[in-house]
């Protein structure tokens, strides 16, 4: 066929818009590295990748089961497909202790998970309060030390907390782990009075300095080996047209190493999502950042770090949270997903809705300003946004598809194909040259299983 006189009839224009077309249906080859019809192979929103991108780290928690019910993390060897199997505990029980929630180190052969507690029972099984953080090593499987101490005996102890802590995520430098948590003190407060107080917020645990607790002979203490704090301030009922919030979560590190405050000097930071209440008492999740100082060991204003018996765990000094966006007081209110940084620090992405009603990725400066919008599809957005580790760029799930765009352009490249099983929980190589995620693969019996798919760039 000769294609000289097609090209011929159109316009400038048009021809343009032809190969903007092209550009952006740049599908690349999908390659499923995990197979079997008898557990997931769950990437949970983490990040799975080994320093030198040879494994992907992940749960085979059941839909059923969940975290509690989970006995086991594994790697699979991206190019090979070989399973190694990291950490097991042996006859685990629907109701605990389980493991899941896997995320490497960014520059060690390292992994943090949770790990339940080892004194659950059908009456007191696994809960968000009753978990902790354990690190092992891929030259120790089946190893865990405990990151983070818990002491649930008063008197608490300084730099242990008294819950549990989830989604635990390495700093680019690897000295520090930031999660969410929930406390166990409150919960059993909450449970005496009535009144809310078991309130999800944000801590961070700095390797280092070792935690010793007393002994508990029912089992509830643990020793960590890294200190451990609460950074962010939340109460039960927030003021409504202010910035306090009853929530924090969906959070993570500004930056490989923190962002460039206005005097040129870099700040360590952490960015999430907090539920405030707008002026008629309706609540509203907002984008937050809490900077974080170097010394978490100093008590701050808000009481002891350790907490009271009636009392959370109170940020160190230095510690600063302020309000990044006010979408509350527009047509469509509210911020969504996990808050992600660029890895300079200079832009977090996050998703809320744009003047049609529609959810887009925008992005912010953790200085504050203006969020810009980054994406102008003509339907939501899926998924969480993750970052480029290098550069300016971004990946997302919109209409079934993993899409790449960069920051500031409106062309977009759609790299995988619209299909009925979504993909979900993607991450970004070191290199940037691979992108891995989930897809729910039908087994033929009326169930799907997670397995891990990859695409090269």
């Amino acid at each position: 066929m000769n294609f000289r006189p097609f090209f011929t009839v159109l316009s400038l224009p048009a021809i343009v818009l032809l190969m903007n077309a092209c550009r952006s249906e740049g599908f690349k080859e999908e390659v499923q590295i995990t197979h079997g019809a008898t557990y997931n192979h769950n990437l949970d929103n983490n990040d799975n990748f080994s320093p030198d991108d040879r494994w992907l780290v992940y749960d085979v928690r059941t839909d059923e089961g969940g975290i509690g019910g989970c006995p086991r993390i594994e790697k699979v060897n991206v190019k090979t497909g070989e399973i190694v199997e990291l950490y097991e505990i042996k006859d685990n029980n629907p109701w605990g202790p389980g493991v899941g929630a896997a995320s490497y180190s960014h520059t060690e052969h390292k992994v943090a998970f949770i790990h339940g507690l080892k004194n659950v029972t059908p009456e007191n099984p696994y809960q968000q309060w009753r978990r902790s953080g354990v690190i092992v090593e891929d030259a120790q499987p089946g190893v865990a030390v405990f990151m983070d101490a818990r002491d649930v005996t008063y008197p608490f102890t300084p730099g242990a907390l008294r819950g549990g802590t989830h989604r635990h995520e390495w700093s680019g430098d690897g000295g520090w782990i930031g999660y969410t948590y929930n406390d166990a003190i409150m919960k059993h407060l909450e449970d005496s009075t009535g009144q809310v107080h078991n309130l999800r917020t944000i801590g961070v645990s700095k390797k280092g300095r070792k935690v010793m607790v007393d002994n508990d002979p029912a089992g509830e203490n643990i020793n960590g080996e890294w200190f451990s704090v609460l950074v962010v301030k939340v109460t039960p009922d927030p003021q409504s047209g202010t910035d306090e919030i009853s929530h924090a979560a969906s959070d993570s590190w500004v930056g490989r190493y923190g962002y460039k405050k206005q005097d040129g000097t870099m700040q360590r930071a952490r960015a999430f999502l907090g539920k405030i209440k707008d002026k008629n008492g309706t609540d509203v999740e907002e984008v937050f950042i809490v900077d974080i100082p170097e010394d978490i060991t100093t008590p701050g204003p808000d009481g002891p770090l350790e907490g009271t018996r009636t009392t959370m765990p109170a940020p160190p000094k230095g510690a600063v949270q302020r309000r990044l966006t006010f979408t509350a007081g527009t047509t469509h209110p509210g911020c969504s997903g996990t808050i992600r940084s660029s890895s300079d620090g200079s832009l977090i992405a996050f998703k809320a809705y744009d003047k049609k009603g529609i959810l887009q990725v925008f992005t912010i400066s953790p200085i504050g300003g203006e969020p810009v919008q980054q994406t102008f599809h003509d339907t939501d957005v899926q998924g969480n946004v993750r970052w480029h580790p290098e550069k300016h760029r971004i990946c997302y799930v919109w209409d079934n598809s993993i899409i790449v765009r960069d920051i500031g352009s409106k062309d977009f490249s759609r790299i995988t194909k619209r299909t009925d099983d979504i993909p979900g929980n993607l991450v970004w190589s070191h290199d940037g040259k691979t992108i891995a995620y989930n897809r729910d693969i039908p087994t033929g019996r009326g169930k799907k299983i997670k397995q891990i798919f990859i695409v090269g760039l």
